[in-house]
């Protein structure tokens, strides 16, 4: 197991999101996991999946979400804040000036092939930053079940997401709890077991013929 570099300051933290935000083209969500998880060593993978969902179930954007959520753990309500305020408002000023040179040269041909490169990195960036998550993933029998179901209601049939969301999150809690309550049972009965003294073996009163 890598070991986790001590908390980030709110200055570092508002640096590296504003970092995030401006080379984030098409997503940033690879970018936070790999400045978070593999450059900084901020976080465990496991951690990172863990914050990573509860901004999915949250209201608003997952990746603001997911930056005040690793701000406020670092450093507090000052870290929350400056990790939002380098993930918005810098690249803010940056997409502003590239908006206005896209109204004007969104027509000519070597934009538009541009444009259509980049949605395909974006698309790959995407697909490995899933694939890297799963990898960290244990691997039961309840999670395929539940990311399954997910991947064929949201990305096969084109469910909405928060119906979708509203029945297997509570599912996939009820599956985990019940899983660790089973786990808990058959570890006390396993402790009970190997702690129970055997029972000697009764020796025969002199005299008595042997059985």
């Amino acid at each position: 197991m890598v070991a986790l570099a001590p908390p980030p300051t709110p200055r570092r933290l508002f640096i590296e999101f504003a970092r995030m935000g401006l080379s984030g083209f098409g997503g940033v969500l690879p970018f936070v996991r790999r400045a978070v998880v593999e450059r900084n060593r901020w976080l465990g993978d496991r951690d990172f999946v863990e914050l990573l969902s509860l901004g999915q179930v949250l209201p608003g954007p997952n990746v603001i979400n997911l930056a005040l959520m690793l701000g406020l753990r670092f450093a507090g309500l000052r870290g929350a804040l400056a990790a939002f305020a380098g993930l918005v408002m810098v690249p803010m000023v940056g997409v502003l000036a590239l908006m206005l040179l896209y109204e004007h040269y969104r027509d000519v041909a070597a934009v538009q092939r541009m444009l259509t490169g980049m949605t395909a990195v974006s698309a790959g960036l995407v697909l490995s930053t899933g694939f890297k998550l799963a990898q960290s993933q244990p691997r039961t029998v309840r999670g395929l079940m539940i990311g399954g179901a997910a991947f064929v209601a949201i990305g096969l049939l084109r469910w909405p997401l928060v119906p979708v969301m509203a029945v297997l999150v509570p599912m996939g809690l009820v599956l985990e709890w019940r899983s660790e309550q089973l786990a808990r049972r058959a570890q006390a009965a396993a402790i009970e077991a190997s702690s129970t003294p055997p029972v000697p073996p009764v020796s025969p009163v002199p005299g008595e013929p042997r059985q």
